[in-house]
């Protein structure tokens, strides 16, 4: 697409939505957050675009692999975000943006307001011990279940892998230090 240039996707990418749909008739879209704070999409001005998975790839011709993309403008509208790209002009180009993916720079990411607040993205890959110091896994996901968050963990023992989920909230989690790669539980592996 004129005006978007082909990139690689930064180190520290995170994808953040996906374009949903075209919003008005100057090449404005409808972007679908991944996150309840868009703060990052607000903020951001540049954003790389990524073609579609799955089966929203059928038909997607706008640009292939990745592409940098200046956005001009972002705003909430409604009950979610639209946005303006610099090479966007028309409704039909914005269309042909449909289902692309959105990443982001980790490094663009707002600080988090307090001192015992992460993103998810962070808290991949970390180790979780329990007070004893006992090996419960490496957090692989993390589940939205309303009132909190669930940490999905993945252990190797031998041949076998096995799964622990621990909800995410003070009563469970003792601390998290990023620095040394490690989450604190009151957890016991038999639970």
């Amino acid at each position: 697409m004129n005006g978007m240039e082909p990139c690689t996707l930064p180190e520290d990418a995170v994808e953040v939505g996906r374009v949903q749909e075209a919003w008005g008739i100057k090449g404005w879209v409808r972007l679908h957050a991944f996150s309840e704070s868009a703060d990052v999409l607000l903020r951001s001005r540049d954003w790389v675009l990524a073609v579609p998975e799955g089966r929203y790839a059928r038909g997607f011709s706008a640009f292939e692999g990745t592409v940098s993309a200046l956005v001009t403008e972002v705003k909430s509208h409604s009950d979610g975000l639209v946005a303006k790209f610099e090479a966007v002009d028309d409704r039909t180009a914005a269309e042909s943006l449909k289902s692309a993916r959105i990443f982001v720079s980790r490094a663009l990411f707002p600080a988090p307001s307090h001192p015992d607040e992460y993103y998810w993205v962070d808290l991949l890959g970390l180790r979780v011990v329990n007070r004893e110091g006992v090996e419960l896994g490496t957090v692989r996901e993390l589940l939205p279940t309303g009132p909190h968050a669930v940490l999905c963990l993945e252990q190797q023992e031998g041949e076998r892998t096995i799964e622990r989920m621990i909800p995410f909230v003070a009563a469970y989690i003792d601390a998290v230090d990023r620095a040394s790669g490690t989450i604190t539980a009151d957890w016991q592996p038999d639970y």
